[in-house]
């Protein structure tokens, strides 16, 4: 066992083990439904993962047998409008700008390693969360579905942007207009996930991943995400070509470079220490 972390919520649990924080969210009875204790110690959480060295990688997860099934319908329909918790449409707006810019904003712009491990179904919200984070893990049996417009929502937490980026806007928008169920061997030809096992190899084989960027050249893994985001912002290829060029003679001179280049002329496996 890892060293378990108080989230201040049940919400929300939190281990740290081997330089891998693991995010689960714990509301197997609601199929892992976000709640505002949860959506707060997710972005305090991963705040924290970020400026936390021991921290190198990053895996989130749902208890039970789903992943996230988005937003509390039950609460919304309680609400009647979506204002959940706040009740002026401009307050509600800004409440969610600043908590989508927490948790799915952090996941996509955290400069170490992001893994999404998919036990069951991903819905909505929690679609998005997961197409936040750099890579992808599924349970053969799970599935993923936009499931906004079953609801007449347009989509949140930055959904459209990152399903776009993984698989084109023409069949991102096949996906949300219809809300069709994508089933695991589907999204991994679609390059929706990278990875479908079985379920009980779910958690193993996460863990395998999850250790193996642990033990990683952090300092290269930062401005490799770094290289991503901008190429998918600037779009423009001499100022991509600009930053690399920089992140990469940065990162020869680093500790990390001058012994992975030793051990690979000992042809020894390298030891990497972030530095």
């Amino acid at each position: 066992m890892g060293n378990q972390i108080d989230t201040g919520t049940e919400d929300l649990l939190a281990e740290l083990e081997a330089g891998v924080l693991t995010l689960t969210l714990n509301r197997p009875e609601a199929r892992n439904a976000m709640s505002g204790n949860m959506t707060a110690a997710l972005a305090s959480q991963l705040a924290s993962a970020e400026l936390n060295s021991e921290v190198k990688a990053i895996v989130l997860t749902g208890a039970g047998k789903g992943f996230c099934a988005g937003g509390d319908v039950k609460g919304m329909a309680a609400s009647g409008d979506g204002t959940v918790g706040d009740n002026t449409i401009d307050g509600a707006i800004h409440r969610q700008r600043v908590n989508q810019r927490a948790t799915a904003g952090k996941l996509y712009n955290m400069p170490k390693p992001t893994i999404a491990a998919l036990p069951g179904a991903a819905a909505g919200a929690g679609l998005s969360l997961a197409l936040a984070c750099d890579l992808r893990i599924m349970s053969s049996n799970a599935i993923m579905t936009t499931a906004f417009a079953r609801v007449g929502f347009s989509g949140d937490y930055g959904g459209t942007f990152f399903m776009s980026q993984l698989i084109g806007s023409a069949k991102a928008r096949q996906l949300y207009y219809l809300s069709e169920r994508v089933s695991a061997e589907q999204a991994l030809s679609l390059g929706l996930t990278n990875w479908v096992c079985e379920p009980d190899e779910l958690q193993s084989k996460t863990m395998d991943i999850a250790q193996q960027l642990a033990s990683g050249p952090t300092v290269a893994f930062r401005y490799m995400k770094e290289n991503f985001a901008r190429a998918i912002s600037s779009g423009d290829v001499d100022d991509c070509l600009d930053l690399e060029a920089t992140h990469h003679v940065h990162c020869g001179q680093t500790e990390d470079h001058r012994n992975a280049t030793k051990a690979f002329v000992e042809k020894k496996e390298p030891v990497f220490q972030g530095r």
